[in-house]
């Protein structure tokens, strides 16, 4: 599913929230809002921004964690994963 970076969540539609912020996240990091190595939004930014539970952004957060998008670092914040393992320029 190709997401909008720019979308919104549709809290009444056949995706859930926390796919669809996955998604935009996802959208998002793919066009540069936060480069690699960097930090993203905070959780809580994200949190008032997109008008969700912080349990629907820690969802969110830990898919991308778990797919390799980005890294948790505790006490830090969650960061943009790099792509310096050869996959790529």
């Amino acid at each position: 599913m190709d997401a909008d970076p720019d979308a919104t969540i549709d809290h009444d539609g056949p995706v859930t929230p926390y796919r669809q912020l996955v998604g935009i996240l996802r959208a998002r990091i793919a066009r540069g809002d936060w480069a690699p190595g960097r930090r993203m939004a905070s959780e809580t930014d994200l949190v008032q921004q997109y008008g969700l539970a912080r349990t629907t952004v820690r969802r969110a957060i830990a898919v991308l964690r778990d797919e390799g998008d980005v890294i948790v670092v505790p006490q830090r914040g969650t960061f943009v994963a790099g792509r310096s393992d050869g996959a790529g320029g």
